[in-house]
């Protein structure tokens, strides 16, 4: 939290997972159900936003790729701006806020207007498609180390440790890589990774329309062509189905 504040209001800053609402953690869903105020970003799934009281605001500041998008400007006075009356905001984010949330361009907006704030971690989008296929993100043996990397950022393409992702074993989860996927293959292969490199593409984590794609590194832009939705490239690792399906679990009923 800022050390030192004094507008009356405060900000949650809340990890919504990245979509179902099985994945919400506790804490966010204390903060969401007692907001006054929640400012969301627009894959967040419907029953979590069911859950906000009908008596709070609440405002849509989406953002997405290479299309229509609120500018940052734009919600840091949202925000400011609504936790400035004293009320009780959340700003609601996907996944987990500090993984490519745009977190601390937030936070320091509100450290600029005095405004005392505090974050709720949520469930990132690799840990949901990796148990989506069977996967550990490390192994023993395979790799001891995950690397998180974004496939697009504020210069476009997003250059990487190209060469440490290529050895072999590596397992990185790279976000917001469809459009980049071909310059992503090209840029592994020029270091030396095997064309044969097991790459997973989860489409929609979590959701109802969820789909996984199973590819390697030399038919990554082919699997993501078709997609339309919101998707993870887990890069280094193949689905792996369970041996014996388990019964969901059911909600209960009092």
């Amino acid at each position: 939290m800022t050390q030192a504040h004094t507008a009356p209001g405060q900000v949650i800053f809340v990890g919504a997972g990245p979509g179902s609402i099985d994945h919400l953690t506790m804490g966010a869903c204390r903060a969401i159900t007692q907001a006054e105020v929640v400012i969301h970003d627009r894959l967040i799934g419907p029953d979590i936003l069911e859950l906000i009281p009908p008596s709070a605001t609440r405002i849509a500041a989406g953002k997405e790729g290479f299309g229509p998008s609120t500018p940052q400007d734009t919600i840091n006075a949202l925000i400011v701006g609504h936790a400035g009356t004293g009320r009780r905001v959340v700003r609601l984010k996907s996944g987990d806020s500090g993984i490519f949330g745009r977190l601390d361009e937030e936070i320091e907006a509100l450290d600029a207007a005095g405004i005392a704030w505090r974050i709720v971690p949520g469930l990132t989008t690799a840990a949901a498609a990796a148990a989506s296929i069977g996967q550990g993100l490390t192994k023993r043996g395979r790799n001891a180390a995950l690397r998180i990397v974004t496939g697009h950022d504020m210069a476009g393409f997003a250059e990487q440790d190209w060469r440490g992702l290529a050895r072999p074993g590596e397992v990185a989860a790279i976000y917001m890589g469809k459009k980049s996927a071909r310059f992503i293959q090209g840029r592994l292969m020029m270091h030396g990774a095997a064309p044969d490199t097991p790459v997973t593409v989860v489409e929609n984590v979590s959701r109802a329309d969820e789909r996984t794609v199973a590819a390697t590194l030399a038919t990554l832009p082919d699997a993501v062509a078709g997609l339309a939705g919101p998707a993870i490239v887990l890069y280094g690792l193949a689905p792996r189905r369970a041996a014996a399906a388990l019964p969901q679990l059911k909600e209960a009923h009092a």
